[in-house]
């Protein structure tokens, strides 16, 4: 894994600059098509980010919207980075769509779940269980895969240069005992440790503080180092996930983090809990 060097992050960028150039030359995406003989389906495609672009294509691109050649380059440069593959490309059956890319060079995590442990905080025979229960009638083969690219997605919280990892959780987790009372007493522990971490915060939201701006969907907010890379919102469901990147779903979605970390306990009364719900584990 190497942080600060993810090609989803880079083709998310590049799309960015090539529409707000686009844009600025005040053409639209079917004269864009027409003048580089190409589909306008193209070019939404990439404007979007949803394919990749080649140097060539972004030259050409950069040419029409007259570019100078200096801040050409330095795109052309983008584009055969944001080609590259990462980490993540050995599980392309597991990761779908530019969640682990982007997480990967986030400098910032602020997540909520009110059922589960958030992945990037989970043992191995937690995680197996989640996706044991959550996918029935998968082989085993597949569940495995799974369990071993959620863990390597794990190493980014033990990196030189680790994101700022902030998780607020409903209690009603504490109490799921997923996996049967050993693989949760585990859990639990290794949610204590975790509390250890500088860069990492952890939050619950007791059941005596009733309803909380969190309920109605777990999200995650990605923030970004680069004022190129806007923060982008991932709301989970339970087949895929959704991405917001417009400003004011942000800002919501920051606004209800901010009304979660109010009303969950202290950061030190939170690790004494969890550490409760263990020793309660461990007890029988």
């Amino acid at each position: 894994m190497v942080r600060g060097h993810s090609p989803t992050v880079r083709r998310r960028r590049l799309a960015s600059e090539l529409r707000r150039f686009r844009e600025a030359a005040a053409l639209t995406i079917d004269e864009v098509g027409e003048k580089l003989e190409c589909s306008a389906s193209k070019i939404s495609r990439i404007e979007t980010g949803t394919v990749g672009v080649t140097p060539r294509d972004v030259r050409d691109m950069l040419e029409l919207y007259g570019i100078e050649e200096d801040r050409r380059e330095a795109l052309v440069q983008l584009a055969r980075e944001a080609r590259q593959r990462g980490w993540w490309h050995a599980y392309n059956e597991v990761f779908t769509g530019s969640f682990v890319g982007l997480e990967a060079e986030a400098t910032s995590l602020h997540t909520h779940q009110a059922l589960l442990i958030p992945g990037l905080l989970q043992t191995e025979d937690y995680a197996r269980a989640v996706i044991r229960a959550s996918r029935p009638g998968v082989e085993e083969a597949e569940i495995e895969k799974r369990v071993k690219g959620r863990l390597e997605r794990q190493r980014l919280l033990t990196d030189p240069q680790p994101p700022e990892y902030w998780a607020v959780l409903d209690e009603a987790v504490l109490h799921r005992a997923t996996g049967g009372p050993e693989v949760m007493h585990a859990q639990l522990t290794r949610l204590v440790e975790a509390t250890a971490m500088p860069h990492v915060t952890l939050q619950v939201v007791p059941f005596g503080a009733g309803a909380h701006a969190g309920m109605e969907s777990p999200f995650l907010i990605l923030g970004f180092p680069e004022q190129a890379d806007p923060d982008v919102v991932y709301v989970e469901n339970s087949m895929s996930g959704v991405y917001l990147e417009e400003p004011s779903d942000v800002h919501r979605y920051a606004l209800i983090f901010d009304h979660l970390r109010a009303a969950a306990l202290r950061p030190d009364d939170t690790a004494d809990m969890v550490a409760r719900a263990a020793e309660r584990l461990a007890r029988g």
